[in-house]
This record gives C-alpha cells, sequence and structure tokens, in this order.
C-alpha cells in the first residue's frame, strides 16, 4: 500500500488574535478524522479536538480542515498522528499553550484516546 506524506505545519493559515492582551481557549472538535492504521491498511476514524489559548496569532478553520483531510490516505499510528497534529499546530500558531486529543474509534473492542500537551516557555 503506498501512502502519501505526512501533511505540514506551513499548510495552516492564521489570523492575528482579536484579543492579544488576554487569555482566552478556543476548542475545535473535528469529528470526522481518517487516517489509515500502518499495518493492516484498514481506515481508522477518530474525533481530533484542539484547546488552545492563542498568542499573537489564531488558526483559520479552512485551511485546518484541509490540513486534516490530507491524513486521509496516510498511514499513521494513532500516537504518531497526535504528536505529529500538536507539533504542526504549534509550529504554525505558536500558542501559549495548546491540547491535542485524539479519541479513536473501536476497533476489536478496544478504544484509544491519546493526549499531548504543549505550554510555551515563558520569556527570561
Amino acid at each position: 500500500m503506498e501512502f502519501t506524506e505526512t501533511p505540514a505545519a506551513d499548510q495552516l493559515e492564521t489570523f492575528p488574535n482579536p484579543r492579544p492582551g488576554r487569555d482566552f481557549t478556543i476548542e475545535i472538535v473535528c469529528p470526522e478524522f481518517t487516517s489509515v492504521c500502518p499495518k493492516t491498511g484498514q481506515p481508522d476514524f477518530g474525533t481530533i479536538t484542539f484547546s488552545y489559548t492563542p498568542g499573537d496569532t489564531c488558526v483559520e478553520l479552512k485551511s485546518l480542515k484541509l490540513y486534516l483531510q490530507r491524513f486521509r490516505n496516510q498511514g499513521i499510528f494513532y500516537e504518531q498522528v497526535t504528536n505529529q497534529l500538536l507539533d504542526d499546530f504549534v509550529a504554525a500558531c505558536k500558542p501559549v499553550r495548546c491540547k491535542v486529543v485524539s479519541a479513536w474509534t473501536p476497533r476489536g473492542g478496544i478504544t484509544t484516546n491519546v493526549t499531548c500537551t504543549y505550554v510555551a516557555e515563558k520569556a527570561a
């Protein structure tokens, strides 16, 4: 089975934070995420939730949707994709903090949830 390259952070667009002096949380839920199991070639279905406190920028939702769709044919384990989503999101948006949770539909009677977090280092 042939897989596409992993999507990159530069595919995510941002816009200026409308309230940069205030800490607030944005939660984005993507209930139709699909990737491919690299062992079996079968599709994996999950819900991806991004929760972040923006720094100078916020993610633009259409670009996020298109970025996520590029994983559709990607052979990638749950743990790897969740970490990749966090890494790319942080690279694109530079949030104050971010949490990405992937909740996967059952396979063989087992469900899996993966949580990755990031907190920006404070300037000295």
